[in-house]
């Protein structure tokens, strides 16, 4: 669909809208009398920080239920293989996250 078609589509579908240019952002549609969102904070959106020291203890505590999962009546060790992966993974990034905290400016 070329651009005009567009345009003429969204003055025909909904004559309340029209189109602005935002500021480092693609042009966008508004509603007629509108202010477009110059800057969206990631608070806006329910992102308020990192989870933590309880969301940490809480990773090690999944870390530890993964593995409990080794303990069973599993008679193929593919699925042993899988856990373990999986524990080692979450490992290394609980680790890489300590030393990256350690070393970052927001360390707590």
């Amino acid at each position: 669909m070329s651009e005009q078609t567009h345009r003429d589509r969204i003055s025909i579908d909904d004559p309340g809208t029209e189109r602005v240019n935002q500021p480092g952002r693609e042009e966008g549609v508004v509603r007629a009398g509108a202010h477009p969102v110059e800057h969206e904070e990631p608070a806006d959106w329910g992102w308020h920080g990192e989870t933590g020291r309880k969301g940490r203890f809480g990773a090690w505590i999944a870390v530890l239920v993964t593995l409990s999962y080794l303990i069973g009546n599993h008679e193929g060790r593919v699925e042993d293989l899988w856990v373990l992966g999986i524990a080692v993974v979450l490992v290394v990034i609980l680790v890489w996250d300590m030393f990256r905290r350690k070393n970052a400016w927001r360390s707590r």
